[in-house]
């Protein structure tokens, strides 16, 4: 499996660890506010370097006195066929595992949670459930997955969070309150702000975000 980053250290990714970062190229939404513009195409663009997931995982085990978590993102790391036996890679690292997921593949999820090879899963709700196909650029979307996902994270037993970006020019405040009532009851939700440092879409990069990063 090939990795499209990999950053050694990390103080906010996974929350209370220290943790490494690994990312995978390709994703199967397109949201306009994504701030990794670069991992939503199936292959890196031209002159993007890449890593292999071999090397990583040496660097990892050679940093195992100083950093004991990895989060796996995107991109959306599920896409990917190698990603079970990456995941068993790091665990046979003693590293705790993370993962970033845009909940599109409940399948791969409860593959993963059976096989116990995630310690903390993040699962980004984007909109409102009838607007999801619009707003992620999927006209197929597949409302019954992420619904599906939604419980599975919700029921697994495993530390997870959902989260959301504020995205003011796209979302509204009726959207903000419908976001929350599919969030389950017991579970963390974290709305984030907007980057607009960078984004795939050029035109919202200008745009602010209403809001800091809140949890509720």
């Amino acid at each position: 499996m090939t990795l499209a980053g990999f950053v050694p250290l990390s103080l906010c990714d996974y929350p209370g660890r220290v943790a490494s970062v690994l990312f995978t190229q390709g994703c199967n939404f397109r949201c306009p506010w994504c701030h990794n513009p670069h991992l939503v195409p199936a292959e890196p663009p031209d002159g993007t370097a890449s890593c292999d997931a071999e090397a990583v995982a040496d660097a990892l085990a050679s940093r195992r006195t100083r950093v004991d978590s990895v989060v796996v993102t995107g991109g959306e790391p599920t896409l990917h066929a190698g990603l079970p036996a990456l995941l068993r890679r790091l665990r046979a690292l003693g590293l705790h595992i993370k993962l970033d997921t845009n909940g599109s593949r409940p399948t791969v999820l409860r593959a993963l949670f059976a096989e116990r090879l995630l310690d903390y899963v993040a699962m980004d709700v984007k909109a409102p459930w009838a607007r999801y196909a619009a707003l992620t650029g999927t006209p197929a979307c597949d409302i019954a997955a992420l619904r599906a996902s939604v419980a599975l994270i919700a029921g697994s037993g495993v530390a997870h969070q959902f989260r959301t970006t504020r995205v003011d020019p796209l979302l509204s405040g009726s959207d903000y309150a419908a976001i929350r009532l599919q969030i389950p009851d017991g579970s963390q939700h974290v709305w984030q702000a907007f980057r607009p440092d960078a984004c795939l879409n050029p035109a919202l990069c200008a745009a602010r975000s209403g809001s800091d990063s809140v949890r509720v």
